[in-house]
């Protein structure tokens, strides 16, 4: 079997299944990406660039959507140097989000496309315009319809696709809903696991442990999207209540979502300014390797995961499989996820207090904890292996080989 992934940080979301289908000699597997993509050593790659700058004169609101079109038609050179080898995929599958697959069907219109689609845009009812403190204006409302004209047209073009929860699926019209199959990608949870005797070292020499109160937030940029903003200000709130506790932060100075702030400030530094919190006891990690992550995970006395409504984090499963006891936002996709006094802790994403009150909950009753630790572990095992993962990939692959999804061009 033939099969092309196209992501332009590839493998993102596709690492499992990408690794599962090259592990067969049956199978010929590329992935086409940008320059910058990590790609994997076990599959060839063909790498793809925009195909030429915007220009000056586009109109603002189709900036973003002018990007994803010179991305889709950089996609096409790559599958054209498919086609001049001769090779012609059974299936591709292609992250919807940048445009990449808007044009993959003028190459191989007899080819199945599966879409990964992440999200969809509103201006009511999910993450723009959730938070007081990030209104959404009159001008903002328009680029984000706008933005949602690339999701409409992949959506079309897409044989199938899939979402990887519920309320993702949810937020995309009804009547491409029955297009997508609800597939979550896995995380390991062979890698992520309690570990009682982890033990992490500061850059100030100080050894952390399970023996410690440790709260941790980890977020891949630390941004008001996944509720940084809150959080410091629980920080501050649980400085004053915990002298003994120590706070550690995971994530980069980048945005990944949502705006950067106007004066080039990143928002930690903004943060830091506005809050008092002990600086001898909160440890901004910035970016660190994978099994560092995990070990700020295994020693975590209690995980703090905030976002507004919008994808769900890797992170936050992989808290829950390594035994967290996890307080998270009572938003979704999370509430999808974590049930209150049963898995975790739900608290709201806009009240300080309320999570501070929750940590508190988590050391002042160890007692009760470790039964939400067990069934946060249990919920991760039972429902986002890559195992399950991989299994969701392969039969709507077999699907789409039977004829029973593909109608042809």
């Amino acid at each position: 079997m033939n099969i092309v992934f196209i992501h332009q940080n590839f493998p993102g979301q596709f690492r499992h299944i990408a690794n599962e289908l090259a592990s067969s000699p049956d199978n010929k597997v590329f992935a086409v990406c940008q320059a910058y993509a990590p790609k994997m050593p076990n599959i060839d790659s063909v790498v793809y660039s925009p195909i030429q700058a915007p220009p000056q004169s586009v109109h603002r609101y189709l900036d973003l959507t002018q990007n994803y079109i010179l991305n889709g038609h950089g996609v096409i050179t790559a599958l054209l140097k498919l086609k001049e080898i001769n090779f012609h995929p059974d299936v591709i599958f292609a992250h919807a989000g940048w445009g990449e697959a808007l044009y993959v069907k003028e190459v191989f219109p007899n080819t199945p496309l599966v879409g990964f689609f992440e999200f969809f845009f509103h201006t009511e009812g999910a993450d723009v315009g959730f938070d007081p403190e990030q209104p959404l204006s009159a001008d903002g409302r328009i680029l984000v319809r706008t933005r949602n004209g690339i999701n409409l047209l992949s959506l079309h073009t897409a044989d199938a696709g899939i979402t990887p929860t519920r309320w993702q699926r949810s937020v995309f019209p009804a009547e491409y809903q029955p297009k997508l199959r609800l597939i979550h990608e896995g995380i390991n949870v062979g890698l992520a696991v309690p570990n009682p005797e982890a033990t992490l070292t500061l850059a100030n020499g100080r050894v952390l442990s399970r023996n410690d109160e440790v709260i941790t937030y980890v977020s891949r940029n630390l941004e008001p999207y996944r509720g940084f903003h809150i959080f410091m200000r629980t920080v501050a709130e649980i400085c004053k209540r915990r002298p003994n506790a120590h706070i550690v932060i995971v994530g980069g100075d980048d945005v990944s979502y949502g705006s950067r702030l106007a004066n080039g400030q990143n928002y930690r530094e903004k943060y830091l300014a506005e809050v008092s919190i002990d600086p001898a006891r909160v440890h901004f990690l910035g970016r660190i390797p994978y099994q560092q992550y995990l070990t700020v995970l295994q020693i975590s006395t209690a995980h703090v995961y905030l976002t507004v409504p919008f994808v769900l984090s890797w992170s936050m499963l992989e808290a829950m499989a390594a035994g967290c006891l996890v307080i998270g936002s009572s938003t979704q996709p999370v509430t999808e996820v974590l049930r209150d006094g049963e898995n975790g802790l739900l608290v709201n994403f806009f009240s300080p207090p309320a999570i501070a009150d929750a940590v508190d909950a988590v050391f002042n009753h160890p007692d009760q904890m470790q039964a939400l630790r067990n069934a946060a572990r249990q919920t991760a095992v039972n429902r986002f292996t890559i195992e399950r993962g991989t299994a969701g990939y392969k039969a709507l692959i077999t699907e789409i080989l039977s004829g029973k999804i593909f109608a042809g061009p």
